[in-house]
């Protein structure tokens, strides 16, 4: 059995730095992986900052060895997939191949989404999953 930390990064202390040695404690500890949750405001609340999770796992990755990393969910209908792929790509090479890259619609009601519906997004991400193959 596998077990993993689950964070977001938002807040003090889950910026790329604080990531990245929490990262390490997660590995010394013994735990198998580390993810981080993908926002860009967490749930609406501006007073927190939310920091790129994409530049935490690349110091997340640059501070481990044996650890997984990725992110927990990717709302690919809210992001550029071709971005996406090389973001993960890069950070896959970087981490020696431990990146996992989890992906779903988001929610939506997130106000990124600009008020689509559940069905245009899944229709979203099943069109960014075939770009990101493709590539």
């Amino acid at each position: 059995m596998r077990y993993s930390v689950t964070v977001g990064a938002v807040g003090d202390g889950r910026d790329p730095r604080g990531l990245a040695e929490l990262a390490r404690a997660v590995e010394d500890a013994g735990w198998d992986g580390m993810f981080l949750e993908d926002y860009l405001v967490y749930q609406g609340d501006a007073a927190h900052p939310a920091y790129d999770p994409w530049i935490c796992l690349a110091a997340m990755a640059a501070a481990t060895q044996r650890i997984r990393i990725g992110t927990t969910v990717t709302p690919l209908p809210r992001r550029r997939p071709w971005k996406v792929a090389a973001e993960a790509v890069a950070l896959d090479h970087l981490s020696g191949g431990r990146m996992i890259l989890g992906v779903g619609i988001g929610d939506p009601g997130d106000p990124f989404m600009e008020g689509k519906s559940p069905k245009v997004l899944a229709e979203m991400l099943d069109e960014g999953l075939d770009l990101i193959d493709r590539l």
